[in-house]
């Protein structure tokens, strides 16, 4: 027992609440059929209207964005549970790479446009939510490659 490295839970916490707001605020805007999320950047008409008919029905899209992050939020919470020493290791680093790619990509382009502006409509303070994402995602995974490290060995 005394070999145990102690589990750091909070980064694990604050990534499940932050996918769970996101998951919450997709679902609003797919109760709605509107593209987009809450206290983000406005979406024209022109480009619901583009979205809908080239990719997706709105609603289905944001359904599944909600569906995702609800997902998201569980895995970041099995991290710091037992269930999480009964998946294999490589198959949980592989699914929280997975979120990492694709979690710190929206994460990034918030970012990216709030500080700098690639067009998007982000502000400076979704850009400060953006990174507080990547870091708690990274430190998330350090934690849990950490404390099951000895496990695998």
């Amino acid at each position: 027992m005394g070999d145990q490295v102690r589990v750091r839970r909070w980064p694990a916490y604050g990534v499940a609440v932050l996918f769970l707001a996101y998951a919450m605020g997709k679902a609003v805007f797919a109760a709605q059929s509107r593209l987009g999320f809450p206290g983000g950047p406005v979406v024209s008409a022109a480009e619901h209207e583009s979205y809908a008919r080239d990719v997706m029905a709105v609603a289905t899209a944001q359904w599944s964005a909600a569906a995702s992050g609800l997902l998201a939020a569980c895995l970041a919470v099995a991290t710091v549970t037992t269930l999480a020493r009964r998946v294999p290791r490589p198959l949980m680093l592989l699914a929280l790479a997975g979120m990492l790619l694709a979690g710190g990509a929206g994460a990034s382009i918030m970012a990216v446009d709030g500080f700098i502006g690639i067009g998007v409509g982000w502000q400076w303070y979704h850009g400060v939510v953006g990174l507080v994402a990547i870091g708690l995602l990274l430190e998330m995974i350090r934690s849990y490659a950490r404390s099951t490290r000895r496990a695998a060995a």
